[in-house]
């Protein structure tokens, strides 16, 4: 009986996916992949004008916020350059420390450390977690704490209100980094075993830090179409910005080259609904931009948007399909989206079901710009076609690819550029987006999509 509902359901799918894609193929038809490519290959010749990267509070993301507002003026659109502001921390030199005066060697600075030298007597402190673990600190000393059990940020506001002048954080194994997830006042180092035991002996040591954080503004850009219902929005995002390590050409310059040239097609259709595009700063520094539209959109606006599509890594070179869970029904991760975003996973099935190509579901993880929405309540969905993660034996039958070898192996590296871009899962992400976009956007293809279970 499984097995006869799972095929009813699938014929289902079918049939609902052919009978609206006439109307929906219009858009899709229109958005070439050369088009796409083009945007990409305007983002790696701004990356390699600007010392090739497009990170947040660089001149690289600005040309490339430049270069998607021209675009969008060119095509008729009303632009808005959203400001924001955020602390860019960077660690200028490696950590140090010295027991006894020995240096013990390579140490990680803790992201968000401060600066600073402090000599002084260690003192321990167990897991550093509680006010009582450092009832027998010495004020004015270096803190000694073991990982675990609570956060980096935990463990140094402890050790700062007790009066250390320094935190070293030991790990039970070999090295690490960490974060403390805001700034600190104190320079905090982690070390491997070894270390911890060294500092726990000595009678003095010195931990030496060099970081600094400094205050930057970025920009959001942000445009809607000109005809349409504006209090029914379907807003769709991608984020603009780069790791510093290199231009992103797949993490994220794909999507916003997708949805850039999905919002200049779609600029001269009539939409029932207003479609709003968003290529959002700061994503990979915690979805800051993203986070700060939703937060500061006042409550009425935000019941405007009727849901929101995220596009972040849309051409992987060993690539999947990912539509994100928004019912759960794969029972993975962190659950589903609000009430309304089981019905955008839909749409994206019916896509991939009328062009006879595999998909699978994908956890709202909470690491791309999507997640401020689901948290102010709105629907959610969107395609991902993977990151660091290992492609599975049942994946590459599937995708094809290899197995046992990342989605992306340059992630977050150099080498994510134009030749680490996957045209074909480009082409098939740009399409599916445009056709969930006409599904919703336009009123009549939304009813007959909803007549799906």
């Amino acid at each position: 009986m499984r097995k006869l509902a799972t095929l009813a359901r699938m014929i289902t799918h079918l049939l609902v996916a052919l009978a609206v894609a006439a109307p929906d193929a219009t858009l899709a038809d229109d958005v070439k992949i050369g088009n796409v490519l083009a945007h990409l290959q305007a983002f790696q010749a701004i990356a390699d004008a600007h010392g090739g990267s497009r990170a947040a509070g660089t001149s690289g993301y600005d040309a490339s916020a430049d270069y998607v507002a021209t675009r969008l003026l060119e095509a008729g659109y009303k632009v808005e350059l959203q400001p924001f502001h955020f602390d860019v921390y960077r660690q200028l030199t490696p950590g140090a420390l010295v027991a006894d005066g020995k240096d013990l060697g390579n140490v990680s600075t803790l992201a968000h450390s401060g600066a600073g030298e402090v000599t002084a007597k260690p003192g321990k402190a167990g897991m550093g977690c509680n006010d009582t673990d450092f009832a027998g600190f010495e004020p004015g000393g270096v803190a000694v704490v073991d990982r675990g059990l609570c956060t980096f940020g935990t463990k140094a506001a402890r050790a700062s209100a007790a009066g250390a002048k320094a935190l070293v954080v030991v790990n039970q194994g070999g090295a690490f980094d960490g974060n403390t997830g805001a700034p600190q006042k104190i320079p905090i180092v982690g070390v491997d075993s070894t270390q911890g035991a060294a500092v726990a002996n000595a009678r003095l040591v010195t931990v030496a830090t060099r970081t600094e954080i400094r205050r930057m503004t970025s920009h959001n850009v942000i445009a809607q179409t000109r005809t349409g219902a504006t209090d029914d929005v379907v807003m769709v995002g991608a984020h603009l910005d780069s790791v510093e390590a290199g231009p992103g050409l797949n993490d994220n310059g794909s999507g916003s080259a997708a949805i850039l040239e999905i919002a200049i097609r779609t600029a001269a259709r009539h939409p029932d609904r207003a479609v709003r595009f968003a290529w959002w700063g700061a994503e990979e520094l915690g979805m800051i931009g993203s986070s700060y539209y939703v937060n500061t959109l006042p409550a009425a606006e935000r019941a405007k948007i009727d849901m929101y599509l995220n596009l972040d890594m849309a051409a992987s070179p060993n690539h999947i399909f990912g539509i994100y869970d928004g019912d759960d029904s794969d029972r993975v991760g962190q659950g589903p989206g609000p009430a309304g975003s089981a019905r955008i996973e839909q749409a994206f099935e019916d896509f991939f079901v009328a062009r006879r190509l595999p998909y699978t579901g994908t956890d709202f993880s909470g690491r791309s710009d999507y997640g401020p929405f689901i948290a102010a309540g709105i629907p959610a969905g969107g395609l991902f076609t993977g990151a660091e993660g290992f492609k599975t034996q049942d994946q590459a039958k599937a995708f094809g690819g290899t197995s046992g070898v990342p989605f992306d192996s340059c992630y977050h590296r150099g080498c994510d550029n134009l030749r680490n871009v996957n045209a074909y899962a480009l082409d098939v992400s740009a399409d599916a987006v445009a056709t969930v976009i006409t599904t919703f956007a336009w009123v009549g293809n939304e009813m007959q999509s909803a007549s799906s279970p």
